[in-house]
């Protein structure tokens, strides 16, 4: 009976990994014994300094990607029948199924599952982590040279199969005007200065929170007083002061002062909503580069808010920014004196994790959100009573509620929807938008309340508070998002750059909405 090789062991542990993916590897034994005397004799006669198991096991994974490979061909020849097939039944019926409109079908449900299970570990994962940045993430991860089959599913999975079949009737143009680079991890979130000199301010996993120049993209500050991930990131309404979330259990106040440089001509890169193009090969952005060395460093927090038991996952600045309220994996959501530090509340009820929490703009209002697939209002406009409302109506986690101008919250989901609530009567949604991905930190704009939502799959879309789809930003001529969409920000009063994305691919976009047009779509 054949022994097996060291090398052969390890090969059959690599397998045994793999196996737990959605995507199967046909298994072979790869002791030498076993292979052909022709196959030993062709390896034997090749000029090589590797031993002969050594090159025999290379030999084995390299027809394993490649039967790999041939599989995924021909899943997609299948699922192209599937979805002709599809067609043909349908068009006998006098309708028709356009390949954006997957989500009635078990393929593209099976495809949005699988994914959004792996991008919720991610999250999960690099939302918590405290220790120095960990480099096995971007060995899993990784960039484009680095195939994984576990991979598969974090970019997008076998969705990119059939999203040559999308299309989109929206007419509008849709502008990238920016990109900010320099950031060495996923960034989690993103937030516009309330002060002038108006800046954009990023939050990420490599435990950096950033200040940008939004005409230039140039770093004009960077802070890192966190131990962990910096998960969230909010500006005082009247002060050059910022608030920022960890990992590390803490929520930390710093000021900060930047000197803005001279803005540099914008190019003309406009792209149609239309388009759809798929460009996941496409290189990570350079976490070196636009000169983010050599921008100030901030490494003291003025003050250091540290009560929690847990994950600190968002806090927000309560009008008139005298307090402040944080969210936590502790299930609880602390109020807190920002002069003196003090605790003032602690905010019980949730049954599972906290995910968001965000402020009224005009009232004393907080509403936080959960795992626990609810989401509650919290008022303090009058001192001596503190009630709280929940909103139930997910399916999934809620991955963010937020205020409108109005009398409005609008909430995502896990579950691929974003409700729209009437804070007068909160029995059921006024408006139910139904999408294809998990949904992230969604952003209302202020004046014509367009909500923008960032998705796990990359895309990012807009509706009105009616649940009107206007348009979708484009991915097309090597633009766009390359990983998961983390949160969007609007900035309705710069009309070159009016909204921001980031997410999981270390950059953050400023984008041009040509609202009118939008507008007039509708």
């Amino acid at each position: 009976m054949p022994v097996e090789s060291g090398n052969s062991a390890a090969a059959r542990q690599a397998k045994q990994k793999r196996k737990s993916h959605s995507l199967s590897i046909r298994r072979t034994n790869s002791t030498e014994q076993d292979r052909p005397s022709g196959h030993r004799d062709m390896l034997e006669a090749q000029d090589s300094k590797l031993p002969l198991s050594l090159r025999s096991n290379l030999l084995d994974l390299f027809g394993q990607i490649e039967r790999e490979f041939e599989n995924l061909y021909i899943e997609n020849l299948e699922l192209r029948r599937e979805i002709e097939s599809l067609n043909e039944r349908l068009a006998g019926e006098g309708q028709t199924v356009d390949g954006g409109d997957l989500t009635k079908g078990a393929l593209k449900t099976k495809a949005s599952h699988s994914t959004s299970q792996l991008s919720q570990k991610l999250k999960t994962t690099y939302k918590a982590s405290t220790s120095k940045r960990s480099n096995s993430f971007h060995g899993k991860v990784g960039g484009p040279r680095n195939f994984n089959v576990g991979n598969w599913e974090l970019w997008g999975g076998d969705s990119w199969i059939v999203s040559s079949f999308k299309a989109t009737t929206s007419r509008a143009v849709c502008q990238l005007v920016k990109e900010y680079v320099g950031h060495r991890d996923g960034i989690w979130d993103l937030a516009l200065t309330r002060t002038q000199p108006t800046v954009l301010g990023t939050a990420s996993a490599d435990h950096c929170a950033m200040l940008w120049s939004i005409e230039t993209g140039k770093c004009l500050l960077k802070y890192a007083g966190h131990a962990g991930s910096v998960n969230s990131i909010k500006f005082h309404p009247t002060e050059q002061m910022a608030l920022t979330a960890s990992g590390d259990q803490t929520a930390h106040i710093w000021r900060y002062m930047v000197q803005l440089p001279l803005p540099q001509p914008p190019a003309d890169i406009s792209v149609s909503c239309d388009d759809d193009v798929d460009f996941s090969d496409k290189d990570e952005a350079d976490p070196e580069g636009d000169g983010v060395n050599e921008c100030p460093t901030v490494r003291v927090a003025t003050t250091t808010l540290k009560s929690h038991q847990g994950v600190v996952i968002a806090a927000d600045w309560l009008v008139g920014g005298r307090q402040v309220v944080t969210a936590s994996w502790d299930r609880a959501a602390n109020l807190y004196e920002v002069e003196t530090s003090e605790l003032v509340h602690t905010l019980t009820g949730h049954d599972q994790e906290l995910t968001h929490c965000c402020t009224h703009p005009t009232q004393r209002l907080v509403v936080t959100s959960s795992r626990d697939t609810t989401f509650r209002l919290w008022d303090f406009r009058d001192p001596s009573i503190h009630s709280v409302n929940v909103f139930q109506g997910h399916t999934d986690t809620v991955t963010s509620a937020v205020f409108t101008a109005g009398d409005n919250v609008v909430s995502g989901s896990d579950d691929r929807t974003v409700k729209v609530w009437d804070l007068k009567n909160m029995r059921s949604p006024i408006a139910t938008i139904r999408t294809d991905s998990a949904v992230n930190r969604i952003s209302v704009s202020a004046t014509q309340r367009i909500i923008a939502l960032p998705h796990d799959n990359r895309q990012v879309r807009l509706f009105d508070m009616t649940g009107v789809r206007l348009a979708r930003l484009p991915r097309s001529n090597r633009q766009g998002h390359r990983r998961m969409v983390c949160c969007s920000a609007w900035n309705e009063e710069n009309q070159a750059c009016n909204l921001f994305t980031c997410g999981f691919d270390r950059q953050a976009i400023g984008w041009n909405i040509n609202i009118s047009a939008l507008l007039q779509e509708k």
